[in-house]
């Protein structure tokens, strides 16, 4: 199948300045670039009409099921919100929960130009088979968790569900889904199982997935326990030593900056998250400056309460200057690399995240015309100050269009709404 995506804007960083061109996408990838296309037959044609084309966002931190939660347990700090609300409600989660839960959280994911994501959680089995049938991305991730400190692999009941969720969907039809490993955080482990774990990501390749430094009392509470930050407790563990993303990083010290920096660690920033919580902000600015490669994630929508990256990066590219008292601290241009091409890259897809020949076609449009986006002297700052995620037209991944004009390829919305409504009836019942 080829489509045809003409009379599109690219970014200036591609080099055709206004320019429209003619995107030619086959199967899963972009095929060609040209200002004048040529070969039509037997192509899809879609007139882009001078709208902006970009690479699709990439959500690096993520519990997509949590959408069964949205606005359950509002306006609690980190530790009261778990231990009074969500581990309990967690508790009640099953299969069919959870299946049509991510369901919801993929169809607010792909309207709002979301290509893949990085999901940590329970029953990844059902997270899977979402993914599967609606055509989005996914690295999963079954979040692990320790308090024996005499435990085993082996014996390990959660371990025995990342090894059956590896065994049946790690590169899954043509990588669409990659499965990682996860260790939840250390307050919730024995440092000893962070160490098989590390042991069995390192020798099988497999990714990583933690929660890192996202309270004070967590970082605190760490040094006290171990006499060393969350970082150092993962680097002396061992788990820095494999592809790893590390979620939120609000409160670490400059020692563990340098630690991020030589270990490659993808950190990503959730700055709704992590101001709805009251949990603080990443120091973005330094951890860039250091040469920390960082991505975007929004974390579950319990915490947020929406699945958009163009929020979380429009929050990032505002909130910082507001802290620091520099307009300049950020810049609109370098913000969009963090939902896109970091993310992938984040997530070991490092054939996406860009509008070039040879890259996997996940592509969004934007409407550059909508009244709130006029004029577009700037397509950078367009994207981080003034665009919005009714502003997607069309979310394509793989070279197949997902969701276009209000409309799923894939997903059935209304009968997505009743499951929906049927779940969340009984669920709190």
């Amino acid at each position: 199948m080829k489509t045809i995506l003409k009379n599109a804007t690219l970014l200036p960083e591609y080099g055709y300045g206004n320019r429209l061109v003619s995107v030619t996408v086959e199967g899963a990838r972009i095929v060609s670039i040209d200002l004048d296309p040529k070969d039509l037959d037997d192509a899809d044609v879609i007139d882009c009409k001078g709208d902006l084309l970009i690479p699709a966002f990439y959500n690096t931190h993520c519990h997509a099921a949590m959408t069964l939660f949205r606005g359950y347990g509002e306006d609690l700090p980190l530790q009261r919100w778990l231990e009074e609300r969500i581990f309990a409600a967690e508790d009640r989660l099953t299969y069919q929960s959870v299946l049509v839960a991510t369901r919801l959280a993929i169809a607010e994911m792909l309207r709002n130009g979301i290509a893949s994501f990085s999901d940590m959680y329970m029953f990844e089995d059902a997270v899977a088979e979402a993914v599967l049938e609606s055509g989005i991305k996914a690295n999963l991730s079954r979040s692990l968790v320790s308090f024996d400190p005499d435990i085993k692999l082996a014996s390990d009941s959660r371990f025995a569900e990342f090894l059956s969720l590896a065994r049946t969907y790690h590169h899954a039809d043509d990588d669409r889904i990659l499965v990682d490993l996860s260790l939840h955080a250390e307050y919730t482990n024995q440092e000893s199982y962070c160490r098989q774990v590390a042991d069995y990501a390192r020798e099988n390749r497999f990714g990583m997935q933690i929660h890192l430094s996202e309270t004070e009392k967590e970082h605190r509470d760490c040094i006290a326990r171990h006499g060393k930050t969350p970082t150092a407790f993962f680097h002396d563990t061992g788990v820095l030593d494999v592809n790893t993303t590390a979620a939120h990083c609000v409160w670490v010290e400059d020692s563990d900056l340098e630690i991020l920096a030589q270990k490659r660690v993808n950190v990503a920033h959730n700055p709704v998250s992590n101001l709805k919580l009251g949990s603080g902000v990443m120091p973005l600015r330094k951890m860039l400056d250091a040469g920390i490669h960082v991505s975007l994630g929004t974390d579950g929508v319990a915490s947020n309460n929406r699945l958009d990256l163009l929020r979380e990066m429009q929050t990032a590219a505002i909130l910082h200057k507001g802290i620091t008292r520099d307009p300049a601290v950020t810049v609109a241009a370098e913000m969009l690399p963090l939902a896109t091409r970091n993310g992938a890259i984040a997530q070991g897809r490092l054939d996406c995240g860009r509008v070039e020949v040879g890259y996997r076609a996940d592509l969004v449009l934007i409407n550059r015309n909508s009244l709130h986006n006029m004029p577009s002297y700037d397509d950078y700052a367009m994207l981080a100050y003034s665009a919005d995620r009714g502003d997607v037209l069309f979310t394509m991944v793989d070279g197949r269009i997902l969701y276009r004009n209000g409309a799923y390829t894939y997903l059935d919305e209304e009968r997505l709404r009743f499951e929906s409504r049927e779940v969340f009836a009984h669920y709190f019942d």
